[in-house]
């Protein structure tokens, strides 16, 4: 339940003044319900009462008609209310959740983000949200509308019928229904959990038949891989059922302790009246009242029954926005690049994902000078890419510095590091839409006459050429290019840039030996001033640098 606490604070936050008169309307709801029902059952047995009696003709029966009018039609209005205020203010507050949660996703830390993908993001982000719409309209909306209405309900009828039914009503009320709601919450966690986490396998396996249908039909798997997407719906549907019974077994004990309770107060008032403490038209009312207000806590045992998929969403959801929180700002210096400095130096430069955590890289030193190139070498998982992602300022050192002509990157300011560094990662994302477009993307109002050399310069112009030139279309995510053309059209809108450093993480992986010289020397024909750090496993790169590091020599882990 402490997961879905920071939830609750960030829908009622904003919207606690729609809300509130949303809850207010609720309570107005099931007041009006069971000041109706026990309206109709006292006006009921006050008119028998009088036709026994021999009054039935001076009996007002004008009054409590038009009682029991006004409640329904007030009910109903009221209801209406409740809905629009409560509904557009849970979406709204779904609508920021969702804004919140992109932006915290979008300032992930970069060492995290090669390890997601979108789709799968996307995904439970959504699966995520759908979760915690029930939060406010299910769960906390209910309860204190079902607390109030008690409280309210109690009052009147201590005041109108007599204290020992207040009494017999509160505790059939704890006795009964409250551990039967209980037991709905505790025994639906799992099964209600388990059937969400399900039901996002079965999208994401889905999502993966569909991509991928061409390449499976080919290799005779189709067939398989559906099998696969039907095992996650089955189990889906098994939760689901299992989460179905323990509702409904939830519902059994709840309205067995609404039939006690209602048994209860009919016996009461029976007694009173017998006794002349009360007229029976009043014991009625205080039978039908009972009834009613146990109807009042049936709405919660729904919210209950979903608790389980909204806990396991909160905690997610609060798990990206507490990983997704700005860092602190880098320092601001007034000071300028040393001309005469390094391009690129680390000094001592250590690196651990956590705090308290083991050294990845330890007191790692080197220095690239404009139109060198240097070869990171080391096994994989020796910590290539991190230095990387380090000269990049995309992570930051935990002892040491590295700086870019003499100036320490953190007192680079954001725009100037980027015209200056450009990093290759190994993953690179291509848009669907026109070559030329993809290129403009690192250099708007690019021409012709540059798209084309630097296509040159990554072996890639005599492709782009078949392919029906610049303007010719690619699919989702580079859908139309092989794995090297992608990955060979990504450096080339990474080229454009023109940085005075470049850095490339294993730029000529998934190219053959002729190609990857070809690249190569074409990288450095059209940035002959740049320094270039490459991650290299290959021979064509080793060949192509000036000079290597064995990067495992610095690797603590």
């Amino acid at each position: 339940m402490r997961s879905l606490l920071p939830i609750i604070r960030r829908i009622w936050t904003n919207d606690w003044w729609s809300l509130l008169r949303g809850a207010a309307l609720s309570v107005a709801v099931l007041v009006a319900g069971i000041a109706l029902l026990g309206l109709s059952g006292w006006f009921i047995a006050a008119a028998g009462v009088a036709g026994l009696a021999g009054a039935g003709v001076v009996f007002d029966v004008f009054r409590p008609s038009a009682g029991v009018r006004f409640l329904a039609l007030g009910r109903t209005a009221a209801r209406y209310g409740e809905r629009i205020l409560t509904h557009d203010a849970t979406l709204r507050g779904l609508a920021r959740l969702r804004v919140d949660l992109l932006t915290a996703l979008s300032t992930t830390p970069f060492a995290r983000l090669p390890a997601l993908r979108a789709s799968e993001q996307l995904t439970r982000l959504t699966r995520d949200v759908d979760a915690l719409d029930g939060v406010a309209l299910r769960l906390v909306i209910p309860l204190v509308a079902a607390v109030a209405t008690l409280m309210i309900s109690a009052v009147a009828l201590w005041i109108l019928v007599d204290p020992a039914l207040v009494v017999w009503l509160l505790a059939s009320t704890i006795a009964g229904i409250l551990p039967a709601l209980g037991l709905v919450a505790m025994r639906s966690r799992k099964p209600s959990r388990l059937s969400q986490l399900a039901l996002n396998a079965f999208r994401m396996r889905f999502m993966d038949l569909i991509q991928a249908r061409a390449e499976l039909t080919i290799f005779g798997k189709l067939d398989q891989r559906a099998e696969y997407v039907m095992d996650a719906e089955r189990r889906m549907r098994k939760e689901l059922e299992r989460n179905d019974r323990i509702e409904r077994a939830g519902g059994f004990l709840i309205s067995s302790a609404e039939s006690l309770t209602a048994a209860g107060a009919l016996l009461i008032g029976g007694l009173l009246a017998r006794a002349g403490v009360i007229d029976p038209a009043l014991a009625a009312l205080g039978f039908f009242a009972t009834l009613a207000i146990a109807e009042a806590l049936g709405p919660l045992r729904r919210g209950l029954a979903e608790i389980g998929r909204m806990t396991d969403a909160a905690r997610r959801v609060n798990r990206l926005l507490d990983t997704g929180k700005p860092q602190a700002a880098f320092a601001r210096s007034l000071t300028h690049p040393e001309s005469n400095a390094p391009l690129l130096q680390f000094k001592d430069a250590c690196f651990s994902y956590r705090e308290e955590g083991p050294l990845l890289i330890a007191d790692f030193n080197l220095q690239v000078a404009s139109g060198e190139t240097v070869a990171l070498t080391g096994a994989s998982g020796s910590g290539k890419s991190t230095i990387m992602q380090l000269a990049a300022s995309m992570v930051r050192p935990t002892r040491g510095t590295v700086a870019i002509l003499g100036k320490d990157l953190c007192d680079w300011e954001e725009p100037r590091l980027r015209e200056t560094v450009s990093l290759l990662p190994q993953r690179s994302a291509l848009l669907s839409g026109a070559i030329r477009d993809g290129l403009a993307v690192a250099r708007p109002g690019l021409n012709d006459e540059d798209a084309w050399a630097v296509l040159s310069a990554v072996a890639l112009d005599d492709v782009i050429e078949a392919r029906g030139g610049l303007d010719s279309r690619l699919g989702e995510s580079g859908t139309g290019l092989s794995g090297g053309e992608s990955r060979r059209l990504a450096l080339a809108r990474v080229l454009l840039r023109r940085p005075a450093l470049l850095l490339l993480d294993e730029p000529t992986e998934g190219l053959d030996r002729d190609t990857a010289t070809r690249v190569l020397a074409g990288i450095r024909k059209y940035l002959p001033e740049s320094g270039i750090l490459l991650a290299s496993h290959r021979e064509a790169e080793l060949v192509f640098s000036d000079r290597q590091q064995d990067v495992a020599l610095f690797c603590e882990t």
